[in-house]
Formats: C-alpha cells, structure tokens, sequence
C-alpha cells in the first residue's frame, strides 16, 4: 500500500490544503495524496499534492513577507519576543502535537512524547542568540573604523523526512524565525500532518502571514519544484544521499546555500572493558528506537573479541524480548516502519545477509501480531545479524529500519579502521572507560558526531550534521543561525585629507 497522488475524496476522511501565505488554500493540481497510518495500513488523512506552481506562490509569499515592515522590518527584541511566544505555543499544544505524530509516523507514544516535549527549546535557543548577536568593529590598517553588518538572506526552502517530522522540521525553522528569514517547507509526503497543524498554531500565535508556508506532495514532483526554484536563498534537505546529489546540484544551480544531512551508517566501537549488560542496553536503544529509521541508527556494532559471544548472545535475547505493537500503547517499545516500500526494504536486507553468510540471531522477519487492528501494519522484527565482514552489503549499506549488525575486533586500530571504511560520516559512538582512549577515538573518527557512552543525544547548542557521503553543512548551535546571514563589510575613512592616486602613488601600501 503505497503513497499515491489521486483525485480521490471521503467525507469521512480529513481533507488538507497547502498553507501558503496564512490560509488554506486548494493546490493547483485538483490532485490528493492518502496518508496512512503506519501500525493500521489505513488512511487517516488527504493533503494537497502542490505543483510548481504552488511552489512558486508560496516563495513569493514568503518572499513579501521577508520585504514587509510587519516582519522584515520588526525590531530584533521584538523578534526575540515573538520566537518565545512560539515556543510556549508549541509547548501548549504538546499532548495534540505528539499524539498525532505517533498515529502518523508509527513511532511508540513514549518515544514522541520525550522527543516533541523538548523541541521548544529549539526556539528559545534561537531566540537567545538573536539577542545576542553583535557584529564585529575590526581593527584594519591606516585611518579607517572598519565594521561588519549581517542581514538576514531572505526564503529558505526545507524539505522534510518521515521519521522525525517535527524535530526535524523546527531545528531548521527555529534559526529562519529568530534570524528574520522566512521559509517555504515541503514535509515528507508519509507525515505531513503535523507540519500542517504547526503552521496553524503559529499563525494564532501571531507569526505573520506568510513568513511559514507548507506546500505537500510528492518528493519528484513538488520537491524537485521547491530546490530548483530561483527565488530560494538557502535549501535544507534531510533526506537520503542520492537525494541529497540530486536536490543539492538543482540548488547549487541558483546559488543558494545548502545544508544537507544526508545518510548514515554509525559505527559503535565497544571495548572489553565496558560493561557487556550496558552495552546491550545502549546497543538496542542505538539500534531500534524509531524502529532504526534515523540517520544515526547504531547500524554496526564493533566488539573487542573478548567480550564478543557474549554481546552477541545478550543483543539477541535483548532484541527478541522487544514488545512489538500499537504506537499509541505506552508499553509499546517498537513500532513499524513507515510504509510497506520501506519494510519490504528492510527485508530485502535480511535475504542480502543471508545470501552473504551473515548469521542471523534475531529477528529478520514481519511478526504475526494478535491484535487484528494491526494486521494490516508495517511491521518489522527487530533485527541482528552477527560475524558480519566489513565488506559485506549489511556492513556498507544504510538500511533504515531495527537493523543491526555486530562484528568482532582484535585492538583499537583494527576498530578505528573498521568504523572510518565507509562512504558515510555522520555519526560514531564510543563504549570504553578509558578515557585516553575515549579522547584518542574520538579525534580518529571520521564523521560529524560523537557519543562516548550514550547515544541519539543532541542538544540546541550543539553543531549536527556529517562529512563525506552524509552531506554537508551545520544545524543547530551559533553554526546554524550564523548560515542565516550574509555579512556586508563597511570601511569609512576616518582621514579628512585629499586623496589623488595619480598625482602621488609614491609609497602608497594598497590591496586594490
């Protein structure tokens, strides 16, 4: 059952337009799209399928508003203001924010209510930095008060995966908002819909109209539309990396900045002096949390030989003890992917690990659940495959889905070779208590992110994203809010006397 653009329409089904300049309004096509929910197979929900030119109006739209006195020209305290009110609006909204995810998305109640309650936190951050930016008097040769002024670079196109709907969306419009930028976001066909409801709550909230507009449909289609579009002066994918190729050349075509966080495959380097019990615990929490459909999914596990049997044997039994079932139960640990294409995927990767001699200790398969209501869900076993070879497909490949992989290792430079052997470098995590190792890993690896003794922690200040085939560019933290400026140099000449460069160039010192 697969997302499709149709002209379909039920009454008993909620319908949704696209957001664009503060109202909901009918995309150009005529055309809709079915959202499903993931755990039921059933559709819960239409939204619009945008066209190019739908695109087209929303960029407008946010372009006027990016030149109007109701946003361009607000003060910066008042901005600063106004970000903080969105947070406690957002915060306000919470319960309704993460009930819906977790119907659209499939990802267990407890999970979304722990990630969505802290994404206010984005907007108060942005807005402190807001606050506090101060440009820079810069000491330069000769009789000159040398300055710099950044001003805010205008519409920022987004376009937005299914697995972290509102984490991800707000980490990018959080810096857009307390910058002064305005933004057009095209959310992932599979969960639009709290994306859609946010625009609504901000706009009570008293954010203008038009500086945040939705346009939904399909990645080809609308998405191609949005990252080649002219009027962008920055696009922010997170997304997969052969998508990442293809929207960041259309970007790059317009010259618009770019920030891309792209695929994964995290190395865990566990070391035998880390306790194996604890090791587990954070292996299956890095492995299945979001059913494993996040770029920086514990995706290989690299274990000092020593300890190596046992990690195995406990990963597996951990793996199989997993309760599998409705996301809105809060005793549900796992939840299903996202759409049958994507667990159909995943599978894929079971019969590439056994055709590769892999041993598979748990799970590989879609579970047979009692509950009739979830018969038609897109559920996946949570699934390890140990004595796996670097070079195997399962060791290389990023599979998006509770899918892990464990592999032993001699000593610490085999490990650092193991974990750098890859077209990804995202994210690495480190399990040892020796902290010189700890620092001395850390400064081998070859990736953006590092976890020593934890996992999927981020924080607001914090600089995110990855190197090589994971993309490029910084969210989150000053990296992020200072992407949404240029920087204009003023230079004023401080010396009353007369200047003539052809009557005397004797001894003049002069970079022109």
């Amino acid at each position: 059952m697969s997302t499709a653009a149709t002209a379909r329409t039920n009454r008993s089904i909620p319908s949704h337009g696209l957001f664009i300049d503060g109202k909901d309004v009918p995309a150009s096509s005529g055309e809709q799209i079915d959202v499903y929910n993931p755990a039921t197979g059933e559709v819960i929900a239409r939204t619009a399928h945008g066209t190019a030119a739908d695109i087209d109006r929303a960029v407008k739209s946010a372009a006027r508003a990016f030149e109007s006195k109701e946003w361009g020209g607000m003060d910066i305290r008042a901005r600063a203001r106004l970000v903080n009110k969105l947070a406690d609006a957002f915060e306000a909204r919470l319960p309704e924010l993460f009930q819906l995810e977790t119907t659209n998305n499939g990802r267990p109640v407890n999970e979304t209510r722990a990630q969505v309650s802290r994404i206010p936190d984005f907007f108060r951050y942005n807005a402190g930095l807001a606050l506090a930016r101060r440009d820079a008097v810069v000491p330069v040769e000769g009789p000159y008060l040398a300055y710099t002024l950044r001003t805010p670079i205008g519409v920022v196109g987004n376009s937005t995966p299914f697995n972290h709907p509102l984490m991800i969306l707000c980490k990018s419009l959080a810096p857009v908002l307390a910058s002064g930028c305005t933004t057009v976001v095209k959310p992932s066909e599979y969960t639009p819909l709290t994306t859609l409801l946010l625009a609504h709550i901000f706009k009570e909230a008293g954010l203008p109209d038009g500086v945040f507009n939705v346009v939904t449909g399909l990645g080809p289609s609308t998405g191609k539309a949005l990252c080649e579009h002219t009027g962008l002066s920055k696009f922010v994918l997170t997304g997969g990396t052969d998508a990442g190729r293809i929207v960041g050349a259309a970007a790059g075509r317009a010259f618009a900045r770019q920030t891309l966080e792209l695929g994964g495959k995290t190395p865990v380097l566990v070391f035998d002096d880390y306790d194996v019990e604890q090791a587990v615990n954070y292996a299956a929490f890095g492995a299945f949390v979001g059913a494993g459909q996040t770029c920086i999914c514990a995706a290989r596990h690299l274990v000092q030989r020593k300890i190596y049997p046992e990690f195995v044997e406990r990963l597996a039994a951990k793996a199989k003890s997993l309760r599998i079932g409705d996301p809105a139960d809060p005793s549900t640990q796992l939840g299903p992917v996202i759409s049958s294409k994507q667990r159909a995927r995943v599978l894929s990767y079971v019969e590439a690990g056994l055709s590769e001699k892999a041993k598979l200790v748990a799970g590989g398969r879609a579970p047979k659940l009692e509950d009739p209501r979830l018969a038609n869900g897109f559920f996946v076993e949570p699934t390890v495959f140990a004595d796996v070879d670097p070079s195997m497909r399962i060791a290389r490949e990023e599979v998006f889905g509770p899918f892990t992989v464990v592999t032993p290792f001699d000593d610490e430079a085999e490990a650092i070779r193991i974990a750098n052997d890859s077209p990804f470098g995202l994210a690495a995590a480190i399990r040892t208590r020796d902290v010189a190792r700890a620092h001395r890993v850390a400064a081998k690896f070859k990736c953006g992110i590092v976890w020593v003794n934890d996992h999927h922690r981020l924080d607001p200040a914090l600089p995110w994203g990855g190197v090589k085939d994971s993309g490029i560019g910084r969210e989150f933290g000053t990296e992020s809010f200072e992407e949404h400026f240029d920087v204009k140099t003023v230079m004023i000449n401080t010396d009353g006397r007369p200047f003539d460069w052809y009557r005397d160039t004797s001894g003049q010192k002069r970079l022109n």
